[in-house]
């Protein structure tokens, strides 16, 4: 047993939270672990003074879910925290298991519920961590995983923090006695069924029978793993900061020059940022062979989760795929205000009141032609655009703009006829086209 009788300490929150003015949303489940969080929280006066309150999310799946969330309520009247149930649907279909599948729904909630800087405070124990490392060793992961869950990090609009990553369960049970708390005991929890509750109730007791710190070891080798894996990332970032053309592409020459081990991590760390779903585990391989070793000439690309990894050129491009401009769409626009497009791209003129004459913009049909400046003769729109070097991720969005006679003015903002390039000239004004990443 690890149970002390000393009383129980919140560490020092994250930078901007509530002892410098950021309100704190606690997870309230009822159960002993968050029952325990909220009471030391309710307790703490620096928290009380920046804000404090609950949520409760009712998954519907238990027969008592409605009285523990009237349980919920209750506890929080009594300590006098506001309390917000929200009702979810758990999308039993989902692939991920009914437990995979709740924890989605549970963490929608709380990334709604959280307000920008809030932070949202959950009752993770050192027993958490110690599952959690052993059962991603289970599956295979490397440090990044087993580093396990983290004190504290970014989440939707504020931080999700963890104050009680330190402390054993043993610990926040004898506060909860010393303290008369009351809390619901979840009947999963006592299962063998899922593999965390295996872990729980069938190894872990086992472990500590033959080495009695056993989670204490655990948890502290996932920490181990967490700065092992702080230190990997600043390189990551180091190496990913030098190789990106912008946010979502990145320059393939530079990449192949990095050792394949760090150019994998550059990889995912690259999608954890533009926040895309993870990459699979066979995807890293699948860039390798069918992107980085492709001809310079080909347009591969791989998917997966709803995204979209393609190259072109030495150029390497990530993100959720946007449908193009419509073949058949087409406005007149007059200059005087930004036009919105049906891509939500946004057209602009700078520095002029409008165009002298309303002008159509319209998408790519292929077969147009264009005169540029300093040029004698018109020339295919498609080669233009393929000397300018334009990515095939931006020409299938490309507004096009054309005088009333038909003539092609401009494609996008960087390419401009002789006509269109006098007229900006006259007028001190330019085109600029917005497009969404």
């Amino acid at each position: 047993m690890t149970s002390t009788s000393a009383p129980l300490q919140l560490p020092a929150c994250l930078p901007g939270a509530a002892q410098t003015g950021h309100p704190v949303l606690v997870g309230f489940s009822g159960g002993l672990d968050s029952t325990v969080l909220l009471h030391l929280l309710a307790t703490d006066a620096a928290t009380r003074r920046a804000g404090l309150r609950a949520i409760h999310v009712h998954h519907g799946l238990q027969a008592g879910a409605d009285a523990w969330a009237l349980h919920c309520q209750r506890s929080c009247e009594a300590l006098d925290v506001p309390l917000e149930v929200v009702r979810v649907a758990v999308n039993r279909s989902s692939g991920l298991g009914l437990e995979g599948a709740a924890r989605n729904a549970r963490y929608a909630a709380f990334s709604e519920a959280l307000r920008d800087g809030d932070i949202l405070a959950l009752a993770h124990h050192r027993d958490d961590q110690a599952e959690t490392f052993l059962l991603r060793a289970l599956r295979g992961s490397g440090s990044d995983g087993l580093a396990a869950m983290q004190a504290c990090r970014r989440f939707a609009h504020g931080w999700l923090w963890r104050p009680l990553l330190g402390i054993a369960r043993d610990d926040l049970r004898a506060h909860a006695l010393q303290h008369q708390l009351a809390w619901i005991e979840d009947p999963g929890n006592a299962a063998t069924d899922a593999d965390r509750t295996f872990l729980r109730n069938a190894v872990l007791p086992l472990l500590r029978q033959r080495w009695p710190h056993a989670s204490t070891a655990l948890a502290r080798s996932a920490a181990l793993c967490a700065q092992s894996t702080d230190l990997l990332q600043q390189g990551d970032d180091v190496a990913l900061d030098s190789l990106q053309l912008d946010a979502r592409t990145l320059r393939i020459e530079p990449l192949l020059a990095l050792p394949a081990a760090r150019r994998a991590r550059v990889l995912r760390r690259w999608i954890e940022r533009l926040g895309l779903p993870p990459l699979p585990g066979s995807s890293v391989a699948r860039i390798e062979r069918d992107l980085l070793a492709a001809r310079s000439d080909a347009q591969p690309a791989i998917a997966w989760a709803g995204a979209r990894m393609q190259r072109w050129r030495n150029l390497l491009h990530a993100g959720m795929p946007r449908a193009p401009l419509p073949a058949d769409w087409s406005q007149c626009w007059d200059g005087s205000s930004a036009l919105t497009l049906p891509t939500e791209d946004t057209l602009q003129l700078l520095g002029a009141g409008g165009f002298d004459a309303p002008l159509r913009v319209h998408a790519r049909r292929g077969g147009e032609r264009i005169t540029l400046p300093g040029r004698a003769h018109s020339h295919a729109l498609k080669h233009v655009l393929q000397d300018s070097g334009m990515p095939p991720w931006q020409r299938e969005r490309l507004p096009l703009l054309s005088a009333a006679d038909g003539q092609l003015l401009a494609a996008g903002a960087t390419i401009v006829s002789a006509r269109m390039a006098a007229w900006l000239e006259q007028h001190d004004a330019r085109l600029r086209w917005l497009a969404v990443t």
